[in-house]
C-alpha cells in the first residue's frame, strides 16, 4: 500500500537511511472553480436553484464546510419561499469567505479557509490607530463585523 512513500523519502538528502515509523495517506480536496461557477449566496450562477457548499465550494477546515452549508441552506430556504437570497456583509468571516471564493481569480483559484487577511482592510484612521497592536486591530474588525451582521439582521430576518 505504501511501497513508493519510503523509496521517495529515502531520495531526498539525509533520509537516506531513515527508519519510517508510519506512511501516511495523501489528502485531496476535490472542488469546483468558485470563482467561475458561483454566486456570493452559493448559487451556481448557469442554475440558481442550485447550490454548492463545503469542501466542493472550495472551503478548507470543518467549521468553514459547516458554516457554508448553513449559509447554503439558509438562501435555499428563502429562494423557496420566493425572496431573493442575500449575501452575507463582506465585513463578516463567511460574508468575506463566500466573497472569496465567488469572486477570486479563476484562473489562480485555490481553496481558503477563514482568515483576517480575507475581510476588506479598515479605514486608514483605523488602521493606523492600532498600527502596532494587533489584538486591538483584530478587536475592531470583529467589532465592525458584529455592526454589519446586526445590520444584515434587521433588513433580511
Amino acid at each position: 500500500k505504501f511501497a513508493e512513500q519510503p523509496r521517495v523519502l529515502r531520495m531526498i538528502p539525509g533520509l537516506e537511511k531513515a527508519e519510517f515509523l508510519r506512511f501516511g495517506q495523501i489528502h485531496r480536496n476535490t472542488y469546483i472553480n468558485g470563482p467561475a461557477l458561483l454566486t456570493a449566496t452559493l448559487q451556481l450562477r448557469a442554475r440558481p436553484e442550485v447550490f454548492f457548499a463545503g469542501q466542493i465550494s472550495g472551503v478548507e477546515g470543518y467549521v468553514e464546510s459547516i458554516a457554508t452549508g448553513l449559509i447554503a441552506g439558509i438562501h435555499a430556504a428563502a429562494l423557496a419561499l420566493g425572496e431573493p437570497p442575500a449575501p452575507l456583509p463582506r465585513e463578516t468571516a463567511l460574508g468575506s469567505l463566500c466573497h472569496f471564493i465567488s469572486a477570486a481569480d479563476p484562473e489562480n483559484y485555490q481553496p481558503a479557509n477563514i482568515t483576517f487577511d480575507l475581510l476588506p482592510q479598515l479605514e486608514e484612521a483605523a488602521r493606523q490607530k492600532w498600527k502596532r497592536d494587533k489584538g486591538a486591530r483584530h478587536a475592531e474588525v470583529c467589532r465592525r463585523a458584529l455592526a454589519a451582521l446586526d445590520a444584515y439582521r434587521h433588513a433580511y430576518v
